[in-house]
């Protein structure tokens, strides 16, 4: 056995078993590369794809006043810091 492998074991039931054994030879390849290819197809298709981001395009929670401009520059001379 590879040392870079990991053995397992899943239970499958006899009619799936068949199936993929047929699979296999039309393929022409073992069960396990076809097992291990719909592994990592799975696993490829899962992967994060980058840093999720919250979008606020619509905003979470509606605003119920009245709609108003401010420029940072403007909301930064409103805000008192310490």
């Amino acid at each position: 056995m590879d040392p870079d492998s990991i053995r397992i074991s899943v239970d499958l039931p006899r009619d799936l078993h068949r199936r993929l054994r047929e699979a296999a030879a039309r393929k022409g390849c073992s069960m396990r590369q076809l097992i291990l290819s719909g592994i990592e197809g799975t696993v490829e298709e899962s992967a994060p794809t980058g840093p999720r981001r919250l979008s606020l395009d619509p905003p979470i929670v509606p605003s119920r006043g009245q709609k108003f401009d401010l420029t940072n520059e403007q909301i930064y001379n409103l805000i008192d810091f310490p």
